[in-house]
C-alpha cells in the first residue's frame, strides 16, 4: 500500500511537471525572451566585446547567473500571481493532489529552462568564445548555478503572492535588472565604482555570482561560506513571509 502511494504521488508530481512545462513552452512571451536573452547577451557582449583576459569565460558564469535567477523570479512571481488572479491556485487547493505537486512542478520548471539557458550558453563559449574548462568545473558550475536558484524561487513566491498578474512583471523587472548590474552580472563586479562594489553585497545575487565564478577561480575572494550563509539567509526570510502569506490566502 505505502509503495502504491508512493508510485501515486510520484506520478502526480511528474504529470504537474509536465503540465505546467506544456503551459509555459505554448506562451512564447514567457519562452523565447527568458532563453533567447541570456544567450544574445552573452555573445554579444562577453564573446564579441569580451574577448581576451579571460573576459569571455568569466562573463559565461555571471551570464549564467543572470540566466537561471530569471526563470525563478518570473516563473514564481508571474506564474503564482496569474494563477492566484485567474482562481487557478484555489482551483488546485481543493482539487484531490498534494499542494507540493503545484510548488515542486514551478521548481522543476525553473529548473528545466536553467538547464536549457546553461547549455546554450557553455555551446556559445566553447564555439565562440574559446572557453576551456575540465569537466568536473562545467558539472560544479551547473550545480551550484542550479542550486543558487532556490532563494529567487523563494523571492518571486513572495512575489507572487503579494501582487496580480499586472503588477507582478513590472515588480520584478524593478528588482530584476537593477540587481543584475549592480551585483556585476552584466559587466565585471570590479570594474564597477567602488562605492557600487559596495552595494554589490547586499544583493543574493553578486553571492550567487561569486560561488559560480569560483570554479574557475576569479571570484572576489571573500570566504565562500559567507556567501552560502547569505544565500541561505535570504531563501530562509522570503520562504517565512511567502508561507505567512500563503497561511492567510488559506484561511479565507
Amino acid at each position: 500500500m505505502n509503495t502504491l502511494t508512493v508510485r501515486h504521488q510520484w506520478a502526480i508530481h511528474c504529470q504537474e511537471t509536465w503540465s505546467e512545462w506544456l503551459r509555459l513552452i505554448r506562451i512564447p512571451m514567457f519562452a523565447l525572451p527568458t532563453l533567447l536573452f541570456p544567450w544574445m547577451f552573452y555573445a554579444f557582449f562577453g564573446v564579441m566585446f569580451g574577448r581576451g583576459a579571460g573576459n569571455a569565460e568569466y562573463l559565461m558564469v555571471s551570464y549564467g547567473a543572470f540566466g537561471v535567477i530569471g526563470p525563478a523570479l518570473f516563473g514564481f512571481g508571474v506564474g503564482v500571481a496569474s494563477d492566484r488572479q485567474q482562481g487557478l491556485l484555489q482551483l488546485k487547493r481543493v482539487l484531490p493532489m498534494p499542494m507540493s505537486a503545484y510548488f515542486i512542478a514551478k521548481i522543476g520548471i525553473c529548473l528545466m529552462f536553467s538547464v536549457l539557458i546553461l547549455l546554450g550558453l557553455a555551446c556559445i563559449a566553447v564555439l565562440m568564445g574559446g572557453v576551456r574548462l575540465e569537466l568536473g568545473q562545467w558539472l560544479l558550475l551547473m550545480l551550484i548555478l542550479l542550486i543558487g536558484t532556490l532563494p529567487f524561487c523563494a523571492m518571486g513566491l513572495f512575489i507572487g503572492l503579494h501582487s496580480n498578474s499586472q503588477s507582478a512583471p513590472a515588480i520584478i523587472n524593478l528588482l530584476y535588472l537593477p540587481m543584475a548590474f549592480l551585483s556585476g552580472l552584466w559587466i565585471p563586479v570590479f570594474v564597477l565604482p567602488v562605492i557600487l562594489q559596495k552595494i554589490a553585497v547586499v544583493f543574493p545575487a553578486y553571492h550567487l555570482a561569486q560561488l559560480a565564478l569560483s570554479v574557475i577561480g576569479k571570484h572576489q575572494g571573500q570566504p565562500l561560506s559567507g556567501h552560502v550563509l547569505i544565500l541561505l539567509l535570504y531563501t530562509g526570510i522570503f520562504l517565512l513571509l511567502a508561507g505567512l502569506a500563503w497561511r492567510r490566502l488559506r484561511d479565507r
